[in-house]
């Protein structure tokens, strides 16, 4: 399979476009402006918001009129993570894409499927002149990866339809009516430099070539984090050696299971080989502990020139402390159904010697509200009694199941037609806009669909592209068979 024989052909060609564009979250002015020259190009009512939200509504083809209008939505920014040794500037460069076998990948980056080809799709449609539907308003939300703020922003008119689809799901064949809600944890140590007394090794610890992926949708996939390893690492050494931490730089956003870990150390010289040898049967240990889900696992120990301070030790000691007790993973199942409830992710670590504070930030989800402040609590609990100033952001609220869902009827007919086997209808761990939309937007009724995604917000994010095509013929069936007014 090339490029050039991907169907549906108009999806594709408005990805390809879509990953011409830098879109960083936070940074989406160049894919905003794309957005409004696009739909106006097409004579069409395209507006912004004062939160840069783009909409673009197409009236309803022939005969079609009398139906409700359906609000297709997705978000325009995406995750910028990449391999280490890849040199690639998210804010100017364009996603280098390639298909290998019936996947679509990036060249050492995430692939932005996540949510472009949502976007591609409602391109698609605002492009078309062949597709029946009722009045359409395609909505292209900003900054949806790192905080939700254009949904939280948006005007309260700015969608007028009743019935929404979100393009923003990760699998074919499962159609979402619930997610979590979410907030951030951040802890802070201050610190003072300390001098290394004299005759002590420097060298670095490196974790990398972890699969990842999102802190949500395969949080329960026993996927290593990064972070955890190394800080298991640091607390076994101080227990035995007169170990200085001088350095860690480890993890990264919020909504992503850290595949890298480093950090710079110090001991006696006498114990360079010993702690060399337990770094190695620590390997091994990790290696038989994820022999399954994590197969390409590096761990590199090299010689550094020399420090000559190091962070004082006594914050030393409690961040390490705090990082091996600190909650990480799935806390809680729901009691009614085969879901996630409640889980942390430990996502970053950073010293700013700058600032002379040491950051360490984790995120919580949970479709219970009080679950997940119950959650934020405990990891903040933790960081408290190692001397921490700890800040729990406000969050973004859930999404709760619609059981007489109008939109979710006709999708789970359509499907059933289409397909000839019945779609799975369940809730997802990971945050959507929905859940804000269901707060500023009452009685709106809506579900959510997407193509096959594996390993998004890791550059192992891939695209399986036959079901580009499902997800697509499903969605103009849904547009056809749209209620009317």
């Amino acid at each position: 399979m090339d490029k050039t024989s991907l169907q549906p052909q108009s999806v594709f060609k408005c990805f390809a476009q879509v990953n011409e564009i830098p879109r960083p979250s936070k940074k989406e002015e160049k894919m905003i402006e794309f957005l409004l020259d696009f739909g106006q190009k097409l004579g069409l009512d395209t507006r912004r918001d004062e939160a840069g939200n783009v909409i673009t509504r197409k009236p309803a083809t022939p005969g079609m009129e009398d139906r409700q209008t359906i609000v297709l939505q997705s978000h325009m920014d995406m995750v910028c993570e990449k391999n280490r040794d890849v040199e690639f500037d998210f804010t100017k460069d364009a996603i280098q894409t390639f298909v290998d076998g019936e996947w679509m990948k990036a060249k050492g980056t995430t692939l932005g499927a996540d949510d472009g080809i949502g976007v591609a799709m409602e391109m698609a449609l605002l492009e078309a002149t062949d597709i029946k539907h009722g009045p359409l308003e395609c909505v292209f939300t900003r900054d949806e990866e790192t905080g939700l703020t254009g949904a939280e922003g948006m005007q309260s008119d700015f969608m007028t339809g009743r019935l929404l689809v979100n393009l923003d799901s990760e699998d074919e064949g499962q159609i979402f009516v619930s997610c979590a809600g979410g907030c951030r944890t951040l802890a802070q140590f201050d610190y003072q430099d300390e001098d290394l007394p004299a005759g002590f090794f420097t060298f670095s610890l490196a974790i990398k070539g972890l699969t990842g992926g999102h802190s949500g949708d395969d949080i329960d996939k026993k996927r290593a984090n990064a972070n955890k390893l190394l800080a298991r690492f640091l607390y076994s050494s101080q227990q035995k050696y007169d170990l200085r931490l001088v350095d860690i730089q480890a993890g990264g956003l919020h909504n992503a299971i850290p595949r890298e870990a480093w950090c710079l150390c110090a001991v006696p010289a006498k114990d360079k080989e010993s702690i060399t040898v337990d770094w190695n049967l620590y390997q091994a240990n990790v290696e038989e502990e994820y022999s399954v889900t994590e197969k390409t696992m590096i761990f590199t120990l090299e010689s550094e020139t020399p420090a000559t301070t190091a962070i004082n030790k006594d914050c030393s000691k409690r961040l390490i402390m705090a990082l091996q007790a600190v909650d990480n993973g799935v806390y809680a199942y729901c009691q009614d159904l085969d879901l996630i409830e409640t889980s942390s992710n430990l996502a970053n670590i950073r010293k700013h010697p700058e600032t002379k504070t040491i950051d360490v930030l984790s995120s919580q989800r949970s479709s219970i509200l009080s679950a997940r402040h119950n959650m934020a609590n405990t990891i903040a609990a933790a960081f408290e009694l190692a001397g921490a100033k700890v800040d729990i952001g406000e969050g973004y609220p859930g999404w709760k199941m619609n059981p007489n869902s109008e939109i979710l009827h006709i999708a789970v007919e359509q499907y059933k037609k289409l397909f000839k086997k019945e779609p799975i209808v369940r809730g997802i761990h990971a945050g959507l806009e929905c859940g804000l939309f269901s707060e500023k937007f009452p009685g709106m009724d809506m579900i959510s669909m997407g193509p096959t995604l594996r390993g998004v917000h890791s550059p192992d994010e891939k695209l399986l592209i036959p079901t580009v095509q499902m997800v697509w013929d499903h969605l103009l069936s849904i547009l056809e068979n749209a209620p009317k007014k």
